[in-house]
């Protein structure tokens, strides 16, 4: 572990990722405790004030001020990113561990299923399953939520099956069948470990995905709902105001962009450090 954390420090791509992360995790934690005004706090008098002392990034159509929203909004980032990629990992992992185990036991069977029924759920992007919910059960975080776990099921569904396809073919697994271990005590005592690497790579690309899925569903008013800030609804009201005052979209399409930005350099700079091809030439 030491080794892996000097050789990540002399990473720039996961220096860079892990800062930019360190600063949104920051934003969200200091928000529970801290803004610089209520963020439903609506001022008209002060509507559109360029920043300053008392507005340090300035005020929207209604007064409320972006710093405080901006802040409060990095919560919904991370608590959609959390939640919907631990429903993917959750889910998706034990789909495809029991695929593959199921293969390497001769149930064929129980692997096609699986797997037909990830092509079934790709045919329903994060998008289109939360504008099905929303229909239903009315738009929201849970909704948004629910949708964009179940669309990164089948993605960690595949990529666990066809990780462990490859350990189950490994001769310390046929010695430790042979040794009389069963699929349940081989999957977890030697499939998961070998197929961590790729997973954690996985869920840091996933989670800027979720977040950025999360600000696209805000946007168009199926995500997080008033009096509740989100970077993708600043962006929506934002757009009625692009010549009166530009910054207002300026502000949350930076607080995305560097989310993001920073979850996928950790995730190329953790599929760098975690492959042992690259690992030895550091």
């Amino acid at each position: 572990m030491t080794g892996f954390w000097q050789r990540a420090r002399r990473h720039p791509s996961f220096v860079v990722g892990g800062l930019l992360s360190a600063a949104l995790a920051l934003a969200a934690l200091v928000s529970l405790f801290w803004s610089p005004y209520p963020v439903a706090e609506i001022d008209i008098p002060s509507k559109l004030q360029p920043p300053s002392a008392a507005h340090w990034l300035g005020t929207d159509s209604l007064g409320r001020d972006i710093a405080s929203q901006l802040l409060v909004g990095a919560q919904n980032s991370i608590l959609v990113g959390v939640i919907a990629v631990g429903i993917g990992l959750a889910v998706g992992v034990t789909l495809g561990c029991l695929a593959s185990a199921s293969r390497a036991d001769g149930r064929g069977w129980i692997e096609e299923l699986v797997m037909r029924a990830s092509d079934f759920t790709f045919a329903f992007p994060a998008l289109l399953s939360a504008i099905m919910l929303t229909a239903i059960y009315g738009p929201g975080l849970v909704m948004s939520i629910v949708a964009i776990g179940i669309f990164n099921i089948p993605v960690f569904a595949r990529i666990a099956r066809g990780s462990a396809n490859a350990v189950w073919a490994r001769e310390f697994v046929t010695a430790a069948r042979a040794a009389g271990k069963g699929p349940l005590a081989i999957t977890r005592d030697h499939v998961l470990p070998n197929i961590a690497s790729p997973l954690i790579v996985q869920a840091s690309i996933s989670f800027a995905t979720a977040i950025l899925a999360e600000a696209a569903l805000s946007y168009l008013g199926l995500g997080t709902q008033p009096p509740r800030p989100s970077w993708g609804r600043m962006l929506n009201e934002a757009q009625t105001q692009m010549f009166q005052a530009p910054l207002l979209a300026v502000y949350p399409g930076l607080a995305i962009m560097a989310s993001v930005l920073g979850l996928n350099l950790i995730g190329d700079g953790l599929r760098d450090l975690l492959d042992p091809k690259l690992a030895r030439k550091r």
